[in-house]
């Protein structure tokens, strides 16, 4: 039992950790282009002229 007083605060900073950093990737736009990814992924980049 005494164990569950050590895993529970780590396993919140972890999860509020994780909150954090998903916040701060949605606030900083890194998923605010899924049209320039879907475009990306039709364009060659194997060109045997260059």
């Amino acid at each position: 039992m005494n164990v569950l007083v050590i895993l529970i605060p780590c396993s919140l900073i972890l999860g509020l950790g994780a909150l954090a950093a998903f916040v701060w990737t949605v606030r900083s736009g890194q998923y605010d282009d899924p049209e320039g990814d879907a475009a990306r992924i039709l364009m060659d980049d194997d060109d045997p002229d260059s």
